[in-house]
């Protein structure tokens, strides 16, 4: 049964999403926000959200090990399974805005998350306002950089002519259905811990990480497919900046997050920074600038390899 909680949680999750985002964009072209803005904040904030509500639903029903664990989980699926498969399907180019500053950014708040975390087993509302803080700083970085290269996000223009209701009522269903999503997904996450004999953190880290991982994963994969626009690196490296400073930046300021499980400090967190370091070198050697079949073919073993030993240290 927790496994048809898990899946209708994810389902809604999904639902809530999609919703969401398309209300949000309509909203901001209503407020006649540019393009550019609406591609970096307003959508990069709603595609968040579900991983926001799992989290903030754990952290507040006295689960913070799936708080935490939903957030680097989703950050090593989002580069050893979503990049590794996307590769494998099409070669992906990466541009030098990657390695200038979205790169440096990303490994900054994930160095940051682990001090906050290793300084005192826990992330404070302190901790979590310098993290969305600096996430905000990183935007308007992010937007002044972007008017300079003249690169417009792709954003739906055909949102731009919705009407309130419709508005209204998208956000209704939106909020609707991550709200008994993120309920669902995390009652079913700690039936299923409690059932395979593992922990929360683990089930955190594998099965709500796929899952939250899923919409970027067959996204990505449609585009390598249809050899439009090659996924772009940066917003797979933009996701993980959002998970770490809007996620948990926002639910610890709401409530502080303890470190409940060592294997968080001790393993995990390592392997987030690890698949996070390991972009660089994977870049330039020996074709570079240019994620090959084989280098995601590399990603997706290391990926099964973190899955196993999760697993594995339960046993």
């Amino acid at each position: 049964m927790s496994l048809v909680w898990i899946i209708l949680g994810l389902l809604l999750l999904v639902i809530g999403g999609e919703f969401l985002v398309r209300s949000s964009v309509a909203l901001s072209f209503k407020l006649n926000i540019s393009k550019m803005v609406i591609g970096m904040t307003v959508v990069s904030f709603a595609t968040s959200a579900p991983e926001l509500l799992v989290s903030l639903n754990a952290a507040l029903t006295g689960s913070p090990a799936i708080a935490i664990n939903n957030v680097i989980g989703s950050n090593i699926a989002n580069i050893g399974l979503v990049l590794g498969i996307t590769a494998l399907v099409s070669s992906i180019a990466v541009d030098k805005s990657f390695y200038k500053l979205n790169w440096p950014i990303m490994m900054l708040f994930s160095i940051a998350l682990y001090y906050f975390l290793y300084n005192d087993n826990q992330l404070i509302p302190l901790e979590g306002a310098v993290l969305f803080g600096a996430l905000i700083i990183f935007l308007i970085v992010l937007i002044k950089s972007a008017k300079k290269d003249k690169v417009v996000e792709e954003v739906d223009e055909s949102l731009a002519v919705v009407s309130n209701f419709k508005i209204l009522l998208w956000l209704l269903i939106g909020a609707l259905a991550l709200y008994f999503g993120s309920e669902w997904l995390v009652d079913g996450a700690k039936e299923l811990a409690t059932a395979l004999g593992v922990s929360d953190a683990v089930i955190a880290a594998t099965v709500i990480a796929i899952g939250t991982s899923v919409p970027e994963l067959a996204a990505s994969v449609i585009a390598a497919v249809k050899k439009e626009k090659a996924l772009s690196l940066g917003n797979l490296i933009g996701s993980n900046i959002f998970n770490i400073g809007s996620v948990l930046g926002l639910t610890s300021i709401i409530k502080t997050i303890p470190v409940t499980d060592v294997a968080i400090l001790n393993r995990d967190i390592f392997w987030m920074l690890a698949f996070a370091a390991v972009l660089i070198p994977l870049i330039i050697i020996p074709k570079r600038f240019n994620i090959s079949r084989y280098k995601g073919l590399l990603l997706v073993v290391a990926y099964g390899v973190f899955i196993f030993m999760a697993f594995k240290s339960q046993a």
